[in-house]
């Protein structure tokens, strides 16, 4: 660890002139999130950064450091998890791997400490005093209900899975060594200081995680202490590192990430199949067949300005479409994130009021929680996607958030089951349209040609919880 001061100390103090805009006054501060909408809970995560600003300057751009001076917010952030969280979770059952890993940095590589099965606290609690070994919580929301309320809108906001990791690290120690993520990264300092060290990106908008030696990455660009209440930002690919300072005697912070792939590269390998799939069936050229051989071929030369002619034929059809059919990218969304935060112990939403007639003003409820798609195997339908397992307002699905299971499908007797939610003639596009996009919309003024659709529509969104009658 570099000696604190010379250069090192000039930087940092380089990185709280840079970022002086972000230091919260007492006048401004905020003593809690706001939870009243997506927008407003993550305005508040970066306040006093406006968000205009954030995306324009800071967003897959650079590093943003927040440091507040603001005791009502630093408790706030402690509430999120603490080190004496753990003797509790761990008498409910926790796995090494599965749910904790003990990790040190040593030499420049992460050096796991993991025993095997359940999780002992005197155990953890030795290997941290003892071997001064970093505890790393995976995906906290599933215990903690205030990550759970703040990852929810989170992943309204940005559409996109969010996930998160606690870090609990003794004095003058380190678990991690220098590495990039493959996520956007938000950390909030929830106890004790960490020193926090940041590099040139060798990899702008890593695709990977990948550990880095010291030898490569050069000087700090950035160097500064995280205090409890404050946050930090930086993209994907920024290099970093962090210890514990001498003194401090354990640094608490939990990482909050997004964006896995979730690029426009990802994005078109999902659309393109569908956009082929409906170009095909319009386009004779693309139904011609391939020359003879062309798989057995190594050289292929000959076949590229065919290819690169109907990519020419994609863009131009990409141009004066409507609709892109999403292949996987919307059904891991949907399928995977969190249900929205009602309250651990809410009972799980039923359809309940007024049945929707024809004459009915209907609202939408969970307009995030719902995903309006048509498929690439669905050439005449439309599809509201909605986690089969949800109990709205209850916390299934919660609980195995961002820990990489699979979804069961089948059912016992090993029939498929129906995991897209909802699904609706083509023709009713229009009408769904209508409902996402406004407030409150009469069942009689739906475009569909029958009441008799309009009423079967409404009582199926009704049914599941989807819509409300006023």
């Amino acid at each position: 660890m570099p000696k604190k001061g010379g250069k090192h100390a000039e930087m940092g103090k380089a990185m709280q002139a840079q970022c002086k805009r972000a230091k919260v006054e007492a006048a401004c501060s905020l003593s809690v999130m706001s939870f009243e909408s997506p927008d407003s809970l993550f305005g508040s995560l970066i306040s006093p950064i406006k968000q205009e600003m954030f995306f324009r300057e800071y967003w897959e751009q650079k590093p943003l450091l927040v440091q507040r001076n603001d005791p009502l917010l630093a408790a706030y952030y402690q509430s999120l998890f603490q080190l004496s969280d753990l003797k509790e979770l761990c008498s409910q059952g926790l796995y090494y791997g599965r749910d904790i890993n003990i990790c040190r940095c040593v030499n420049g590589k992460k050096k796991i400490l993991n025993k095997e099965g359940k999780v002992n606290y005197m155990q953890l609690k030795k290997d941290f005093d003892q071997k001064k070994a970093t505890i790393q919580f995976h995906q906290p929301q599933r215990f903690k209900e205030e990550l759970w309320k703040i990852q929810e809108k989170l992943e309204c906001y940005f559409g996109s899975l969010v996930g998160s990791n606690v870090y609990i690290t003794p004095q003058g120690s380190q678990g991690l060594p220098p590495h990039y993520d493959d996520v956007e990264v938000f950390i909030l300092q929830l106890e004790g200081e960490k020193h926090w060290r940041l590099y040139k990106p060798t990899v702008h908008l890593a695709r990977e995680y990948n550990v880095e030696s010291e030898d490569r990455i050069g000087n700090p660009t950035h160097e500064f202490i995280l205090k409890p209440g404050d946050l930090l930002y930086f993209p994907r690919g920024t290099i970093h590192q962090a210890d514990t300072p001498p003194g401090i005697s354990y640094s608490t912070h939990v990482t909050i990430s997004t964006y896995q792939n979730n690029s426009w590269g990802d994005f078109l390998l999902d659309a393109i199949p569908g956009l082929v799939f409906d170009t095909a069936k319009e386009d004779v050229a693309l139904r011609t067949s391939i020359p003879r051989q062309l798989l057995m071929q190594v050289d292929i030369a000959d076949s590229t300005k065919k290819l690169s002619s109907l990519l020419r034929k994609l863009a131009d059809r990409l141009e004066n479409t409507r609709e892109l059919r999403s292949s996987d990218m919307k059904k891991d969304f949907i399928m995977n994130r969190l249900p929205p935060c009602l309250g651990c112990d809410s009972d799980p939403l039923t359809p309940g009021g007024k049945l929707p007639k024809i004459d009915s003003k209907i609202r939408l409820q969970f307009r995030d929680h719902a995903i309006i798609t048509v498929e690439p195997d669905q050439e005449n339908s439309v599809s509201i996607m909605k986690p089969p397992s949800y109990a709205w307002g209850g916390s299934a699905g919660r609980e195995t958030h961002m820990m990489g299971t699979e979804d069961d499908t089948t059912s016992e007797d090993g029939t498929s089951q129906q995991t897209h939610g909802l699904r609706f003639p083509l023709s009713y596009l229009d009408a769904l349209k209508q409902i996402w996009s406004s407030s409150t919309v009469y069942v009689k003024e739906l475009n569909l040609i029958a009441d008799e659709e309009k009423e079967n529509l409404a009582l199926s969104l009704w049914t599941e919880c989807l819509i409300e009658v006023i």
